[in-house]
């Protein structure tokens, strides 16, 4: 069983350079800056989302004093955070992670499809969340909103109609009889299986969160 992974101080000055890039402040939990640390890190967003809260709440005695000594110094922070990251080893087994086996979790939600390097995990999410408010009859590339969502994704349209119609074989009350070999069959599935017999809502409000990183 893979060894959790603790936080690790030195983190502090990594987080307090995304915090101090403008605009300056808590950055949106899926930005694309804060999940790139994140997979970097192998912590979740969520966690490096809710200690950023803590820098702008200067909650610690701990965070008062890097804060001092870096928030009016960029060029010192920058200095001491290449050099963290030039350690031996860092984000590859090595100091930071003696001892510790690093299992992924989320990391695999973005990281690209080997069937189709043009998507992600959480795009097929943002297209599931779209195909709930629409009627297949409306799951075309004319649809504004498949527009949309394409343009913000910055993938063909023709690919979330794509994506849309294997979704429509994954789901239960269509009852598709049809037969599809499309490669992101098994994908999909997955993805349904997590969010398409949850709460519709719950799902709304993640996706949303998601497109920040596209931003």
């Amino acid at each position: 069983m893979a060894k959790k992974q603790l936080w690790h101080d030195d983190y502090w000055l990594l987080l307090m350079q995304l915090y101090l890039r403008k605009p300056v402040g808590v950055k949106p939990m899926y930005s694309r800056q804060l999940v790139e640390l994140s997979m970097e890190l192998h912590i979740a967003p969520q966690q490096l989302f809710a200690r950023m809260c803590e820098i702008a709440n200067l909650e610690t005695p701990r965070i008062e004093r890097i804060w001092q000594d870096y928030s009016r110094n960029p060029k010192r922070l920058s200095r001491a955070v290449q050099l963290l990251r030039n350690m031996m080893g860092f984000n590859s087994g090595g100091i930071f992670y003696e001892g510790v086996e690093v299992e992924e979790t989320f990391e695999r939600d973005f990281r690209p499809l080997p069937e189709d390097e043009r998507l992600l995990p959480i795009m097929l999410v943002l297209i599931l969340d779209l195909y709930f408010r629409l009627t297949p009859i409306t799951m075309v590339a004319e649809t504004p909103e498949v527009q949309q969502l394409a343009r913000l994704m910055r993938i063909p349209v023709s690919l979330v109609v794509d994506v849309m119609d294997v979704f429509q074989h994954c789901d239960p009350y269509l009852n598709r009889r049809d037969i599809t070999f499309n490669p992101l069959l098994a994908h999909c599935q997955q993805i349904w299986n997590r969010y398409g017999n949850a709460d519709t809502r719950q799902l709304a409000s993640y996706a949303e969160q998601l497109k920040e990183y596209f931003k």
